[in-house]
């Protein structure tokens, strides 16, 4: 194996970079993750990840942590309903859909980001991760690079691999294509206390989650750990919406105001949603990597994740495509190639299978804004 006695350093402490580390480490492998969080407890965590068994799950299973991401994902939570802007349900899987189903194709259990993240932070050897690390830039020395920190410190590895998300600072030293803008923009709130804060919006919940259709505009929401909902109003706009809407998104008020003015036909119930959530909400726009993007192979330096091949979110692959990059990518890393030869390999499949699946998302993402958005998807889940 080629990478003995190597330093290998991954930039990015998300679930794509610590499953990778998880994997050469058990591999025998000198990994150091490099990650601009103080701490463990630093960062805010998301909505909710769905695994996938050929992906995520794929890889949790390779990093012997089945049976601890059994004991701590969240039962029920990917069951799902379809409805209309009256809150009317037309689809539902609530009652047809076992609580448990590992081992089939088409169970995606979901998790909660920090749930998953403090199995992966335990699976890994004590010092692994270097916290307080905010990647600035790296240079070529000898056969690798030497990179350089926010807080002042350096670091020489023999090979660098960029988990570092769709902003990655790492990529730019690979390639120089750059992600467009899908056209849609999502806006994200979360509530705290559901139960007693937005009573009306958890009962319809279920405990899984939401897909609510209008013409164009989505409202998408699904359960998180302790008692939170996430959820994100999903429209068409151009792509500097955040910035020239003129709302402040910390102001509670403009946001209901907003929604009324831009859901017109959506019913008073989902008010709640805005009436209830913490602030400050998030403005996303939605980028995706081109479908035909490609680069010439480095030897030292690769990267994956959304660093690699960001997509919409409307195919639920974003966190699986990450984690599958980092089963392949080790198995190829450790195998008898040379490490040119496996990141050549690596990267020409991963571009294939991250393209299939972004238009996937792309695709996904016009029917869901599409003026019949609830008869469209209704007859997709149908099908399905």
């Amino acid at each position: 194996m080629l990478l003995e006695n190597k330093k290998i350093a991954i930039i990015g402490g998300g679930p794509g970079g610590l499953t990778l580390a998880r994997l050469l480490e058990l591999k025998g492998l000198n990994v150091k993750v490099f990650e601009r969080d103080l701490n463990k407890d630093a960062r805010v965590q998301g909505s909710p990840l769905d695994l996938h068994e050929d992906s995520g799950l794929a890889a949790i299973s390779k990093a012997g942590l089945l049976d601890e991401f059994k004991k701590n994902y969240m039962p029920g939570a990917d069951r799902m309903q379809i409805i209309n802007e009256e809150a009317e349900v037309f689809f539902s899987d609530h009652d047809g859909k076992p609580e448990e189903n590992f081992g089939h194709e088409h169970f995606r259990p979901e998790i909660s980001r920090g749930a998953l993240r403090k199995i992966l932070l335990e699976s890994l050897q004590p010092k692994t991760v270097v916290w307080n690390s905010h990647f600035i830039s790296m240079e070529p020395k000898d056969e690798g690079w030497l990179i350089y920190f926010k807080n002042g410190n350096s670091e020489y590895a023999d090979l660098v691999i960029a988990a570092d998300g769709a902003n990655s600072k790492i990529r730019p030293y690979i390639t120089d294509i750059k992600a467009f803008y899908s056209g849609i923009t999502m806006l994200e709130g979360t509530i705290y206390n559901a139960s007693a804060t937005a009573p009306k919006m958890n009962s319809l919940l279920r405990g899984g989650k939401i897909m609510a259709f209008g013409k164009s505009k989505n409202l998408l929401m699904g359960q998180k750990g302790d008692d939170e909902i996430g959820f994100y109003a999903s429209f068409r706009t151009d792509e500097k919406w955040a910035e020239n809407s003129g709302l402040d998104y910390s102001d509670k008020s403009q946001l209901l105001a907003w929604f009324k003015k831009e859901y017109p036909e959506w019913s008073t119930i989902w008010h709640e949603l805005f009436e209830g959530a913490a602030m400050p909400f998030i403005p996303r726009p939605i980028y995706c990597m081109p479908l035909d993007q490609n680069w010439k192979s480095m030897p030292n330096v690769t990267m994956l994740g959304d660093a690699a091949h960001v997509m919409p979110p409307f195919a639920g692959e974003g966190v699986n495509m990450a984690m599958r990059d980092a089963l392949e990518l080790s198995e190829l890393l450790t195998s008898d190639k040379t490490i040119h030869e496996a990141i050549t390999v690596y990267e020409n499949n991963m571009r294939l299978r991250a393209s299939e699946i972004a238009r996937e998302s792309l695709q996904n993402g016009e029917r869901m804004h599409s003026e019949n958005a609830l008869e469209t998807m209704l007859g997709f889940f149908g099908s399905h």
